[in-house]
């Protein structure tokens, strides 16, 4: 199987680092946006909505959306569990994992997309509505800082698919220079504890 991904985009990072807590290797195939390769007709074969990862198994059916990616690797191998055991778990998991996602991931790539001029040659963007975005990123810092000070991790005292999804978006925020304030001790301590996981640097 194939994982098409670009190595500097965030959901990628997502889908490698939760490949790496279960350990899993999957070959990657790069896939450059800044130069419209995700536009090709070959592309668009793979994932009509055109953007990554994609994971391509070896009969060529092609899985897109990062946590349908996941969860197809949480189901082939369910340890160790990053999506939750008990259906009250996972119920919880899936709740904040959609709130880093909403709330976290989405707003920061938006603030990136319409604020950096990375894609300005291949769609229009509203620099705008950048910027509100980065206002609701510079606030959900705080929220989780907040959050930290009573959690251990996003979704309570387990590692989980949830803690990826917000290391990726958190990290992502530093382009759109949006970073950790010395005031944020909580979050910063979530921070130290999952960007030393060996995953991190998938």
């Amino acid at each position: 199987m194939k994982l098409y991904e670009m190595k500097i985009a965030p959901n990628p990072r997502r889908v490698r680092i939760f490949l790496a807590e279960k350990g899993i290797a999957v070959e990657t195939v790069e896939v450059d946006l800044a130069k419209g390769e995700h536009m090709s007709e070959a592309f668009k074969a793979k994932n009509p909505m055109r953007k990554v990862p994609v994971l391509e198994l070896d009969d060529g059916t092609c899985i897109s959306e990062t946590m349908a990616i996941c969860r197809y690797f949480e189901e082939l191998q369910p340890d160790p569990p990053l999506m939750g055991e008990t259906p009250l778990e996972k119920a919880q998991i899936e709740m904040w994992q959609r709130q880093m996602e909403f709330y976290f991931m989405l707003p920061t790539g938006m603030c990136f997309q319409h604020t950096s001029g990375y894609f300005s040659a291949i769609r229009k963007t509203f620099p705008e509505w950048g910027e509100r975005n980065r206002e609701d990123v510079e606030k959900f810092f705080h929220y989780l800082n907040r959050h930290f000070a009573e959690n251990t991790y996003v979704a309570g005292e387990k590692f989980t698919v949830a803690d990826i999804t917000a290391l990726c978006a958190l990290d992502f925020s530093k382009v759109n220079n949006v970073r950790i304030q010395p005031e944020q001790e909580h979050l910063a301590r979530w921070y130290e504890a999952v960007n030393s996981r060996p995953s991190a640097k998938a």
